[in-house]
């Protein structure tokens, strides 16, 4: 006989940023290389992916120091910047922010069994409000920013 099953797992969390929101928030020349600042962005979330978001970053605990899902939403010139392990980059066709609450809408729904928790990074109010609404708790930009 095989061990007891334990309690089942609770599915890692996830954390979709808002990419442009996040680049555009910090005035470091990112407008002259889009692309680039996505890039950026998207290799320091790598340690977040592995890691969690840090203690006193403005993220609720259960976000911090442990492994999450890490989905940063790219648009317009930064589309097509590629993932890296721990990083999945989801390109929007159209709006960033409607893909960022499609993604948290599939996100929550899990597998059927509890709603999975949802962080999202951004200081969009108008996307706040939608990903609130869907379930998802929310934080700003200098959360996921690297230091």
């Amino acid at each position: 006989m095989g061990e007891p099953e334990g309690p089942p797992r609770e599915p890692r969390p996830v954390l979709v940023v808002d990419g442009a929101n996040v680049v555009g928030s910090v005035p470091d020349g990112w407008w002259r290389d889009r692309r680039g600042a996505a890039e950026r962005l998207r290799d320091a979330l790598a340690g977040v992916a592995a890691h969690g978001l840090p203690e006193g970053s403005g993220a609720p605990g259960w976000a911090c120091g442990v492994a999450l899902e890490v989905v940063l939403v790219v648009e317009g010139a930064a589309r097509g910047v590629a993932e890296v392990p721990g990083v999945r980059v989801a390109s929007a066709a159209g709006s960033g922010d409607d893909l960022v609450v499609e993604l948290v809408a599939a996100g929550r729904a899990g597998d059927g069994a509890a709603p999975r928790r949802c962080l999202v990074a951004t200081a969009d109010r108008g996307l706040r409000a939608r990903v609130a609404a869907l379930g998802a708790e929310v934080v700003g930009p200098r959360a996921v920013r690297p230091r």
